[in-house]
């Protein structure tokens, strides 16, 4: 449960604010960003979730100005680390609005990549979605801050 207020919370997202999800999949896509390319990639890796009838990774998906961190929920262990500058467009889906998608350049093979996470509830995939959008701002800022005396 967010606070109406949690926009000007700043200090807990320099830390990193923390959500768990599922993770449905990964696809490859074309584009940098667009709400269609997202809609679609979002669709492939649902589909392909569905046929799989596997169980899903549960993830701690930790936001901060650095970027998006991954953790498996049961072993604690960290799957991946995804630098904020190698993120590229995020979005909560419009017709599959519990899933939260990101899409990120490898950093081994320069692909770009869209993941996909199902969360529990609707609100709670719009609130990774903000807390990645504010995450930006901050990481934005910081570096302007950082710069400003060059």
């Amino acid at each position: 449960e967010l606070p109406e207020s949690w926009a000007d919370m700043q200090e807990p997202l320099l830390e990193g604010m923390c959500f768990t999800l599922k993770y449905l999949g990964m696809t490859l896509v074309e584009k940098p960003k667009g709400e269609d390319m997202a809609a679609a990639a979002i669709r492939r890796i649902v589909a392909t979730a569905r046929v799989g009838a596997r169980k899903f990774q549960k993830v701690i998906l930790t936001v901060s100005p650095r970027g998006i961190s991954l953790q498996d929920a049961d072993t604690k262990e960290m799957v991946e680390n995804i630098s904020i500058y190698r993120i590229s467009y995020c979005t909560t889906d419009k017709l599959q609005n519990k899933v939260f998608a990101y899409v990120a350049q490898s950093q081994e093979s320069g692909a770009l990549e869209c993941h996909a996470f199902l969360s529990p509830k609707k609100k709670i995939a719009q609130a990774v979605t903000l807390t990645v959008a504010q995450a930006f701002q901050m990481a934005l800022d910081l570096w302007e801050a950082a710069n400003a005396g060059r």
